[in-house]
């Protein structure tokens, strides 16, 4: 299946800089420096057009400060939802942009089992990546364009990517476990792919049943439980 012409259509490069510089018109600084929650663009949700295209490759449509502000407006968005990763068509944009974070405090049997190691911030321009091996994980995983929703997903433990950072330098770099799971979570979203779309189905469950009966190391009880 493809997309309607007139929707991808509705895109244009003077469109896209139209959108993005309304995001940073209405973005607003506190006392503090930092960007309000309540002037960052919202983050849409399952059903938009926007996550069902293949973005566009960023070719230098933006001006360089513009592109820097607008992925500081992704990185706070990201921080406010909270979650760690956005995807630029998350915020309605169709290009193939996102950022990528993860310094939360774990559990430390839970980063055992899951190879959940810290990620430091950083912006992937144009990424693309393949497995290296063999080895899968399959774990839990949400999208916050798929509010209140977990459901497992097997995908590659080990990964090569390869992206443009924002200075224009061509990276290759690899990931494991579950770095690699956030890698490619965020740049399947550049393809038009939300993570339900490789779920096991039948684990498929809300985020308070999750917290309550599922949110263990493993998926072992819940594939007992749910029959997946």
């Amino acid at each position: 299946m493809t997309l309607d012409r007139s929707v991808t259509a509705a895109y244009s490069p003077g469109r896209l800089a139209d959108l993005v510089g309304t995001m940073l018109e209405r973005a607003t600084r506190g006392n503090h420096g930092t960007l309000l929650p309540e002037t960052l663009p919202s983050i849409v949700q399952l059903g938009h057009p926007v996550l069902r295209m293949e973005a566009q490759e960023y070719t230098g449509q933006l001006e360089p400060e513009v592109l820097e502000a607008l992925l500081e407006i992704m990185r706070a968005t990201m921080h406010a939802a909270p979650g760690v990763g956005l995807a630029a068509p998350q915020i309605g944009l169709p290009l193939r942009l996102a950022v990528l974070e993860d310094t939360f405090a774990t559990d430390a049997e839970i980063a055992r089992v899951r190879e959940r190691e810290s990620l430091e911030y950083f912006a992937i321009i144009n990424p693309h990546y393949q497995a290296v091996g063999t080895r899968t994980a399959s774990f839990y995983e949400g999208c916050l364009s798929f509010s209140g929703f977990q459901a497992v997903v097997e995908r590659p433990a080990d990964l090569a990517a390869t992206y443009t950072t924002p200075t224009g330098e061509t990276i290759q770099r690899k990931f494991h476990g579950w770095q690699a799971r956030i890698l490619a979570h965020e740049t399947d979203h550049l393809d038009g792919t939300v993570y339900i779309d490789r779920a096991m189905t039948r684990s498929l469950v809300g985020a308070e049943e999750y917290a309550s009966r599922w949110a263990g190391a493993d998926i072992a009880a819940a594939r007992a439980g749910l029959g997946f």
